[in-house]
């Protein structure tokens, strides 16, 4: 037993995480190695089972995911009018930062419509939220990462905590898909002019 929780200590120091000394035996799994379950206040409103739920997006290249997940129907309909459909079905290790229904609806109607209706725009925009790497958890405390865009997305935070680009919240990051990782934002990011 003593062993195992210098083993845990060791392995939170390693990864350069400070947690609270309660949540050191945690590390390994849920913040080390990126593997935990999905953290964050709005996880609770996924589906606990059937579609939506991260059960089963893990199954699903995430486009799909994101279109049987009632807090992403924005996104997925942007998605597919963008038509982004099988780029983000067919990419490997990417991560998406997926923003929630509540977070279009931030955007005034009539510049949301513009938005939707200019295919060029909103791919700029969709992509934008699209690294072409792996991020977990334990890359976001104090992250800097290129989009699919081209544009720097930046992350900082700690424990549950993280924003993207000092303007977004993540409110359930670490969601598995066949091909990627999802963090859902609270706001949608705006890429660089």
């Amino acid at each position: 037993m003593n062993t195992n929780r210098f083993r845990s200590a060791a392995l939170a120091g390693a990864a350069g995480l400070l947690l609270p000394l309660g949540l050191v035996a945690l590390a390994p799994v849920a913040q080390a190695e990126g593997t935990g379950r999905p953290f964050g206040p709005a996880c609770a409103s996924l589906p606990t089972s059937g579609p939506g739920s991260p059960a089963e997006m893990a199954g699903q290249p995430v486009a799909t995911a994101a279109a049987s997940n009632p807090e992403l129907s924005t996104l997925a309909t942007a998605v597919e009018k963008a038509g982004l459909v099988d780029t983000l079905n067919n990419a490997q290790n990417i991560t998406v930062f997926a923003p929630t229904n509540d977070a279009f609806e931030k955007i005034p109607k009539a510049d949301l419509d513009a938005i939707l209706n200019d295919k060029a725009e909103l791919t700029n925009l969709l992509t934008y939220h699209v690294v072409e790497e792996k991020v977990t958890v334990d890359k976001l405390p104090n992250g800097t990462f290129t989009s699919m865009q081209g544009g720097q997305l930046t992350t900082s935070g700690s424990g549950d905590r993280f924003t993207v680009n000092d303007s977004s919240s993540i409110v359930c990051g670490d969601v598995k898909t066949e091909n990627a990782t999802v963090h859902l934002i609270d706001t949608v990011l705006m890429p660089p002019s």
